[in-house]
């Protein structure tokens, strides 16, 4: 029986993964770019609730930061949908230890106001009912 040569068998494998697209772990395949959609959509709202929450529990501030101007949103297909949000938010009334984040207007007082331009990447499985933030980035406005 012939022998095969190690070298030529792994050469052979990687080949055979290549061929089939295999990609590398941290990689996502894209099924669709990111294309606008409307900020009413269902899951962008959806992302756009949970960004807000997860950048409201790392902030240090004690009051709550709210949506107050969506820019752009987009939506990108790949193992997941993945939400690309450009907002601007600003500090809110409400304290965080209120635990009310519904209904909360602007600070009136200038020394109070505070506001940033911020992007999010959202990325949801909704089949699972996961998400899971992919990007934050907010710069003073």
């Amino acid at each position: 029986m012939a022998r095969i040569c190690p070298g030529l068998l792994l050469w052979m494998t990687v080949a055979a993964l290549a061929s089939r697209g295999v990609q590398a772990w941290d990689s996502k395949k894209v099924t669709r770019e990111f294309q606008d959609i409307p900020a009413s959509y269902v899951y962008v709202q959806q992302a756009l609730w949970f960004a807000m929450k997860e950048y409201n529990k790392a902030s240090k501030d004690t009051y709550v930061y709210k949506v107050m101007n969506v820019l752009r949103s987009q939506e990108q297909v790949t193992d997941s949908l993945d939400y690309l949000l450009e907002v601007e938010i600003e500090r809110t009334q409400c304290k965080k230890i209120s635990g009310k984040t519904e209904n909360c207007s602007a600070q009136e007082d200038p020394q109070m106001q505070k506001a940033f331009y911020c992007t999010f990447i959202v990325a949801s499985k909704p089949w699972k009912f996961e998400l899971q933030m992919l990007k934050k980035e907010c710069s003073p406005i």
